[in-house]
Parts: C-alpha cells; structure tokens; sequence
C-alpha cells in the first residue's frame, strides 16, 4: 500500500468532492492510499481502525467458514464504502477484502473522528443511501441466479472481474459464487471460446470481442 501525496493526493480529494462528504474538516483525518492488484484492505479477523471509499478498481468479499471453507460473498467496485459496519457497530472484521485491479481508496482514520462522523448528518446520508444500493445489488445478484441462464451471468462475471481484458479466476469459486457445476461453467466458457468471444491462453481467457459479451451481459442489467 502506496500514500499518495502532492498533486496525486488533491487530484483525488477535488475530483471526487471528497469534502462534501462530510460537515467539518476531515482533512486532518484522511489519506489517499493505492493499493496493488492483489494487496489486502482487510484481513480476516482483523479490528480495523480505518474506514475506505474506493475511488478506483475493484475487489473480493471473501468469507471463512467454521468448518475452514472459504467463500467468496461478492466483487466490489468503485465507488463504495468499505469498514462501515464497523463504524457502525463495532463489530470485528470477519471478511476479507482483496483487491483485483490497482485500486485507489480514501482512507478515513476512524479512531480520531468516530464521533463526529456518527454526528455528521451529510456523512450519515451518504452512507445510507450507499447501505440501501448495496442492499438492493445483493437481492438482485440472487434473483439473477434463478432468472437467468449462465451465459449471460458469466458474461456479466467477467466483464467485473478481468483485468486489462484478461479473465482468470479459479473455476471452483466462481463456479460457488454463480451457482452451477464444474462441468457447467467449462461448457460455456468453451462456448465462448467457440463463438470468439474469449481466446484461452496461458495466463488465462482473454477478451477478444468486447462487444458481444457487452450485449450478453446487459440482458441482466
């Protein structure tokens, strides 16, 4: 993890209006941190003294169970919040969160400004209008799994999860994030690879016609 200073750090604070976010001066309190493809916002069980916007890229929402299995819940992308449930209720980060692509995040020192952020009515709005997307993105991604057939989630998968048009997540955790057997999601991604829609190379599927898994994937949206 990278602080951005200078010109990169106020680039990033003016573009995004960071300052509306809040109603008292949260300068004191913030950085801008990029972090690598790959790096760790969070870690599983770790009490997080920080709270993140992301500005820019995407991550995973990953989950251990009891019985040792990890999950992935969900892919993240710009903008959203990430640490607010802490905030909110002091609960220990149970999830982990990794980055998929060089993501550039405000990170919010919540230790120092706790209780102005919970007093701060435009920072709480914000907030819940963010909760409420969230939530409504949730129920959609489970009706999709039964309304839906695969060739049109993966699409859509893919398009979230590639990096510089190239896809290449482990077939075993996507196959539990979407819902369909092993043999399933190869069929289709054979089929993809049929209609020239993705090459299959040795660092994985790449995108050779952006197009069409556009129109697959906007029959979801």
């Amino acid at each position: 993890m990278q602080k951005l200073t200078g010109e990169e750090r106020s680039y990033y604070i003016e573009n995004f209006q960071i300052d509306d976010f809040f109603s008292f001066d949260i300068h004191p309190f913030i950085e801008i941190c990029k972090f690598d493809k790959g790096e760790w916002i969070f870690k599983e069980g770790s009490f997080p003294d920080r709270m993140y916007y992301m500005m820019e890229g995407r991550a995973k929402l990953y989950m251990t169970h009891k019985n040792g299995k990890v999950s992935l819940i969900e892919y993240i992308q710009a903008p959203c919040f990430m640490g607010e449930i802490e905030l909110l209720n002091e609960a220990r980060y149970t999830k982990g969160i990794q980055t998929v692509t060089e993501t550039i995040c405000l990170s919010i020192a919540t230790q120092g400004c706790k209780e102005m952020l919970l007093a701060d009515a435009a920072f709480l709005r914000r907030l819940c209008v963010f909760l409420g997307e969230k939530a409504s993105k949730m129920t959609s991604k489970y009706t999709q799994n039964q309304a839906y057939p695969l060739e049109n989630r993966l699409a859509a998968f893919i398009q979230l999860s590639s990096d510089k048009g190239v896809y290449k997540e482990k077939h075993t955790e996507i196959c539990e994030y979407l819902g369909v057997s092993y043999r399933h999601l190869l069929y289709v991604l054979a089929q993809f690879c049929e209609d020239n829609i993705l090459e299959k190379r040795k660092n994985g599927y790449h995108i050779v016609d952006e197009k069409r898994l556009s129109q697959l994937a906007q029959e979801i949206l």
